[in-house]
């Protein structure tokens, strides 16, 4: 560990990190490129002159802040929002947009989706990456990589949350340089498929062809799904449910092709190569193969960001493996991540980049002093062991990201990995060598049927495990301060045992003790939390009243759907709800401190005695005369839940605005929260 962080490129790395997180919260780099290349000149001046007078602190802080200023660069440069051409700034509503598919996304039961770039808007040339969403037509024909789309629409700003803490798809989208999207009925466009070749588009008619042959040797359903995602990276035509099962197993990695499936064909081929060894050069000449073996299967899974993540990231790794040395294997490391997010920035808010990463790092860092503590006499037994081991090294690596996004935590993942990770090598071996006789059309009947067995086999274990629900620990709220001192306390703990010292001692006690204060602080919020929110839900309404982290929920939906909800199950994690009761019924007033709220059903009829200034909220589009409730109740403040018809809700917008009322919509605004 003192040998990593000795290391000048993991400070680099460290400095590139903060320069990019800077960039993309506070946009604090709005420089030309010629400014740019004067400051980074100025620095790079600064830097030497230091290292020259042999002042060491003034060189390394000038070195640091270089690379926090590259890590602001990078991130401004690369999005296409930033640059001259940007189609935003020549688009109007009658242009002809001219748009190329770079990505198939999975579809929903009413769009075909695809991500992709505006070549041209009317006769310019643009750059910036749009989502389309194509109304489904099983009439058209198949659209690819690289497919050309005209049209005429509306570019569409995508939709923030509109439930506290909900995720945030605007946000993750802005992170891939996506600022609109545009809805196109099956009749608004043309659409030419491309017939160039590039390295995308070879990579999807070799999959293409995969696919073909395997539907022909008689692969189909969840069997052929888990095949393409495992090998291909094609995961969109897996269902729903057996998405769910692998999530709630601990396993969903599974399904993605990552640093997992990489890491075991990386082994996979040091096994097959090793005999090179043995003759002259051997480590080199294996080494090129693996690399050459390792870049082509990441063109046969498409190139996609996590694949090419997995293989820089193992590509390091191989190189470190060559030369047997733990430090180097971790330098590496460091290298391919520094040279990632040169290349790509805004891979650091990636969550399976960061995924990746801590699992190797914990893996070559944790692994060998947990293999050390046992040695087992049996091969079997020390494989099993090895296997172990390396499972909890990488679920201690990740346990508090992985809370901290999916706030659950499956209890059985031991069991999952201990079987499941046996199983991924033998399909990832044997799939290989399935595909390639397909493709010779040499395929036996029996092999097929053996593979899709073991595949089926999988896919039950992981259901069987999905339904332990007493070992799968749901809805845990995990807040970015406990993430942060998780891995300080994981970091130092290590370094303690490693190096048992006084100061480590107290270093690892101190954060510790760090840690659990912050719990008793959020703890202390939760319990002083008083809210009254009303929640955005299309066709109905929903209350929810928060005292001290007990929550009540008044709602019009039936039970099993309001349970479901993810709009409260988000809340419930936010503001670490202890208890939930859920109202099948809505009353006409509620009362929170020294504000009364009136609600206003389709029925129209509200009394509220002599109480004036109420907040009114109207919901199932009364029939009522709002200017005539408006003087007789004065109310603070009018609010119109989801469950209002949209031009009854413009009309009211219009009145409010004439009596100087404030108004408040759910459907473009979000839910409302009153607070104490």
């Amino acid at each position: 560990m003192k040998k990593l962080l000795s290391f000048l490129p993991t400070h680099f790395t460290i400095c590139l990190i903060i320069g990019i997180v800077l960039q993309f919260q506070y946009k604090l780099w709005q420089y030309s490129f010629a400014k740019t290349l004067f400051v980074f000149a100025v620095f790079l001046v600064l830097i030497f002159l230091f290292k020259y007078l042999k002042r060491h602190f003034s060189f390394t802080v000038s070195s640091w802040i270089f690379f926090v200023l590259i890590g602001m660069f990078t991130v401004f440069f690369q999005n296409d929002f930033n640059r001259k051409n940007y189609y935003a700034n020549y688009y109007s509503q009658d242009s002809l947009i001219t748009f190329k598919v770079e990505k198939v996304l999975k579809s929903n039961l009413y769009y075909d989706k695809y991500l992709g770039s505006i070549n041209k808007v009317g006769n310019e040339n643009t750059a910036g990456i749009v989502l389309l969403n194509v109304q489904k037509d099983s009439l058209k024909s198949e659209v690819n990589m690289g497919s050309t789309f005209l049209f005429k629409s509306a570019l569409n700003e995508v939709s923030k949350p509109l439930n506290p803490y909900q995720f945030n798809y605007k946000k993750y989208l802005e992170k891939q340089g996506v600022y609109h999207q545009v809805f196109l009925r099956n009749t608004a466009y043309l659409v030419k498929n491309s017939k160039e070749n590039s390295i995308y588009r070879i990579a999807e008619n070799i999959r293409s062809e995969i696919e073909k042959e395997l539907i022909n040797n008689g692969f189909k359903g969840e069997e052929l799904a888990v095949i393409k995602a495992l090998i291909l990276g094609q995961r969109k035509d897996i269902s729903k449910d057996l998405l769910e099962d692998y999530t709630n197993a601990g396993a969903i990695h599974i399904l993605a092709v990552s640093g997992l499936h990489v890491g075991i064909i990386l082994l996979i081929l040091s096994f097959i190569l090793k005999p090179l060894e043995k003759i002259k050069n051997g480590k080199i000449i294996k080494i090129f193969l693996i690399v050459l073996l390792l870049w082509f299967f990441a063109i046969i899974a498409g190139l996609s960001a996590s694949v090419v993540r997995a293989v820089t990231m193992f590509t390091a790794i191989a190189i470190g493996m060559t030369f047997n040395r733990k430090t180097f294997v971790q330098y590496t490391l460091i290298a391919s991540m520094f040279v990632l997010l040169i290349c790509k920035p805004m891979f650091l808010f990636d969550v399976g980049f960061q995924l990746s990463y801590l699992a190797v790092f914990s893996i070559v860092a944790i692994q060998p002093k947990l293999y050390n503590l046992w040695n087992p006499k049996w091969m079997i037994t020390n494989k099993f062991w090895q296997l172990f081991t390396v499972s909890v090294a990488a679920q201690l690596g990740v346990l508090p990201v992985s809370l901290f996004y999916f706030h659950q935590f499956p209890g059985l993942f031991m069991l999952s990995n201990l079987v499941i990770i046996p199983f991924i090598g033998v399909i990832l071996m044997f799939g290989i060598l399935v595909i390639t006789l397909s493709l010779f059309q040499v395929l036996p009947s029996f092999l097929a049927d053996v593979y899709m067995f073991i595949i089926s086999l999988m896919n039950k274990f992981v259901s069987w495990i999905s339904i332990q629900e007493s070992f799968l620990i749901k809805e845990i709220s995990f807040s970015s301060l406990l993430l942060i001192i998780s891995y300080l306390c994981l970091i130092f703990g290590f370094r303690y045992f490693e190096k048992k010292t006084y100061k480590s001692v107290i270093v690892f006690l101190a954060l510790i003790v760090i840690f659990q204060l912050s719990i008793f602080y959020e703890k202390h919020q939760t319990e002083t939390t008083t809210e009254f929110v009303v929640f955005n839900k299309s066709r109905n309404t929903i209350i929810g009243e928060n005292y001290n982290g007990s929550l009540k929920i008044y709602h019009d939906l039936d039970s099993l759907s309001i349970r479901n909800l993810n709009a409260i199950k988000d809340y419930k994690i936010g503001k670490k709800v202890k208890k939930t009761q859920f109202i099948n019924q809505l009353s006409n007033t509620y009362q929170f401190k020294n504000t009364t709220f009136l609600l206003i059903d389709s029925l129209g009829v509200y009394q509220l005695g002599n109480q004036l200034k109420p907040i009114v909220l109207l919901m199932q589009s009364p029939k009522i005369n709002l200017e005539r409730l408006i003087n007789n109740l004065q109310p603070k403040q009018i609010i119109a839940d989801a469950s209002n018809y949209k031009s009854q809700v413009i009309t009211w917008k219009l009145i409010c605005d004439k009596k100087n009322v404030p108004f408040y919509y759910t459907a473009e605004n979000g839910a409302i929260i009153f607070k104490e």
